[in-house]
């Protein structure tokens, strides 16, 4: 049987508003008994059971934050729930349920939809988070999507970007720098297609810095880790701005400076070697590229042996007083660069 190369797409307004919300949410399923109502009435019910419920919300934007002529609405979708429940994570949260709400132009049949929401299906299933509602509206401007994440945590277990002390040491999992190298690669080949669309994309070699891109994943898993340690980090942000800007971030909460350590910066041999390629510094690339999603948090010095040789884990720096200020410590020669908040921002990277 021939496929079909032009099938015929669904118009949102076959649907109309309330049937598009229970068309593209009616699988899904729920998987936290804090989660008492959900889609289908005015608002969700959600019973902490005596916890604390911690919030956040994220607007990504057509042309802002995404380009659609490289992103696929499946990873689009995925992305967009882990984008907020890294901040859940940072603040050493479970996350159980997200709401979705999407401004959606008429350039978009009902099966784009489909596509987003079977990646936030996908992102729902992985981390065990309950879609409990959203809304839906008309976009004069490409799509918009809003998520809002939910965790639950007991409140002597939150960790705030207050805490950190002098002496304390900076902590980060994973490796950075490579969420930015796989945009460039990116936006390199779609400039290729614009002036050629003859021309195949040349992604061969790049899967893992495409991946930290186009699907990141929300460090959830640390929590488990810290616990099982018997570590509680002084401070904790999540790296979505780049190193730089959550460094200081941490430092403007806490009062505090901090000394990071350019040999100690942890990179994937992809990432060093695609930013040589496009002439890139690659320490750059890990202090302002952002998109990272990992986490960066601070422990008491006595905690030093607990951590050190664990897998998971990078010292790349300590506090120091506020009055010593924020500086990367030059490989080599130890000078002091002072950091700088370089990293995304919505209003000037545009």
């Amino acid at each position: 049987m021939l496929e079909d190369k032009n099938p015929q797409l669904t118009p949102i307004s076959a649907y109309g508003e309330f049937g598009l919300i229970k068309h593209l949410t009616e699988n899904f399923s729920f998987e936290n008994p804090s989660t008492k109502i959900s889609i289908g009435d005015d608002a969700a019910v959600i019973d902490p059971n005596g916890q604390q419920v911690v919030l956040t919300t994220d607007v990504l934007a057509e042309g802002v934050h995404f380009n659609l002529g490289y992103v696929p609405l499946k990873h689009l979708g995925y992305k967009a729930v882990v984008v907020n429940l890294s901040d859940i994570a940072a603040m050493d949260a479970i996350p159980t349920q997200i709401l979705v709400s999407l401004a959606i132009s008429n350039r978009f049949p009902v099966e784009a939809l489909e596509e987003i929401y079977a990646g936030i299906a996908l992102a729902c299933k992985h981390y065990k988070v309950d879609l409990v509602g959203g809304d839906t509206t008309s976009s004069t401007s490409g799509l918009v999507m809003s998520i809002t994440a939910v965790g639950l945590e007991n409140a002597e277990n939150i960790v705030k970007r207050s805490g950190a002390k002098a002496n304390d040491l900076l902590v980060v999992t994973g490796d950075l720098g490579g969420a930015y190298m796989g945009l460039q690669i990116l936006e390199r080949e779609h400039s290729v297609f614009l002036a050629d669309p003859n021309m195949q994309p040349e992604m061969e070699g790049y899967d893992y810095i495409l991946e930290r891109q186009l699907k990141p994943e929300a460090r959830t898993d640390i929590k488990k880790t810290l616990k099982e340690l018997d570590i509680k980090p002084t401070s904790m942000i999540d790296v979505s701005d780049g190193l730089s800007s959550e460094i200081l971030h941490l430092s403007d909460q806490s009062k505090v400076g901090f000394h990071l350590y350019e040999e100690k910066i942890p990179m994937d041999s992809l990432t060093i070697s695609t930013a040589e390629e496009l002439n890139l510094n690659p320490v750059m690339c890990a202090l302002s590229g952002g998109e990272d999603y990992e986490l960066l948090f601070t422990i008491a010095p006595e905690d030093f042996d607990k951590i050190k040789n664990h897998p998971d884990f990078t010292i790349v720096g300590h506090a120091v007083d506020l009055e010593q200020g924020n500086f990367l410590v030059a490989r080599g020669s130890n000078e002091l660069i002072p950091l700088n908040a370089q990293g995304w921002d919505a209003f000037l990277n545009k």
